[in-house]
């Protein structure tokens, strides 16, 4: 088991953070690997993953990059800079991996690697070969997109904000990646494979969710941060037809209409209008007419944080979305 250790200082000054480059490398790492977490990331892999084959065959070079220094159980560094406090534009993040010392880049891949580079990778252009590709991923593939990934980003951080203020870091943080629990005694666990603990004494705990279903932890003697998949349904990309994948979407829809389903699914954790309206994909208008008739219902309250209203389900709602979730028969 590996676990952090977290005073009150640390968790005070923590913060979530969007980062472009975290989204770009989730996003490169998912084509190379050819996994999806959900149907949604299944689609854009059938959309994008020829064309980045096609990429990778054309430089052997970038293909044993993405091998060695993300594609096992340990990233390169170099390839995965810890972000900043606060968020910054895809090229000046990209900018601290071109800047690389071609050594320090070496050093990290023979880590990650558990061994002696490959020849093709003893060579001096690795930083600015990692950056070109890189920038390829995030042009070609996550900008033409990255207005509904950067809505789907904020709606989770606005779900887990909701969460820390209602209960605390144990409710933020517990299932923010695989095996993660807060321990109690200062202690978050972030990992069940062993290995050895971290004191954050002194540095900043920064939280980066991605929407891609990958992750991994980065840190240097400032910082530390968790990079994490968005929660759950939010990471889904919008259904025009406002249905919802599964049994429980289709039960509820027959009984509330299929994009009220939407919402009363989407409401596991308080959202705002806003939120509803990217990762929905109807109108404003439409998602207020949708919410009214919610409310009038008894399914869904509201409340405001600040200058957001969020809504999120009543007793009732609950009962109705378990109702549809009990096997029959």
């Amino acid at each position: 088991m590996g676990w952090w250790q977290i005073d009150a200082d640390t968790l005070a000054g923590s913060r979530f953070v969007v980062s472009p480059l975290s989204e770009t490398t989730a996003a490169l790492k998912a084509l190379h690997l050819g996994q999806a977490a959900n149907p949604g990331e299944r689609e854009w892999l059938t959309a994008h993953q020829p064309r980045y084959r096609e990429r990778i065959a054309a430089d052997p070079v970038a293909a044993a990059l993405v091998r060695g220094g993300l594609g096992g159980s340990w990233n390169a560094t170099f390839l995965t800079p810890t972000p900043e406090r606060s968020e910054r534009a895809f090229t000046t993040e990209l900018d601290r991996i071109a800047r690389t010392d071609p050594g320090t880049a070496r050093a990290d891949l023979a880590e990650a690697l558990r061994g002696p580079l490959p020849p093709v990778l003893d060579r001096d252009d690795l930083p600015g070969r990692a950056a070109d590709l890189l920038h390829w991923v995030w042009q070609t593939t996550v900008l033409p997109d990255w207005p509904r990934r950067r809505r789907i980003i904020e709606s989770d951080i606005l779900a887990r904000t909701t969460r820390l203020a209602q209960g605390g870091w144990e409710s933020a943080l517990d299932g923010l990646r695989h095996g993660m629990r807060w321990l109690g005694a200062s202690r978050l666990r972030i990992t069940l494979r062993d290995q050895e603990p971290r004191d954050l004494d002194g540095t900043a705990l920064l939280l980066v969710p991605v929407t891609p279903g990958q992750g991994w932890f980065a840190w240097d003697d400032q910082r530390h941060a968790i990079v994490y998949p968005a929660g759950g349904v939010l990471a889904e990309p919008a259904n025009p037809s406002g249905t919802d994948a599964g049994a429980d979407g289709q039960v509820l829809a027959r009984l509330v209409g299929p994009t009220r389903a939407r919402i009363l699914l989407l409401l596991a954790d308080p959202l705002s209008t806003t939120h509803l309206v990217a990762v929905t994909g109807q109108g404003l208008g439409s998602v207020g007419n949708h919410l009214r008739v919610l409310l009038d219902a008894g399914l869904l309250r509201r409340r405001r944080t600040g200058r957001v209203v969020l809504y999120a389900r009543t007793e009732l709602g609950e009962a109705l979305v378990a109702g549809a979730a009990t096997p029959t028969g």
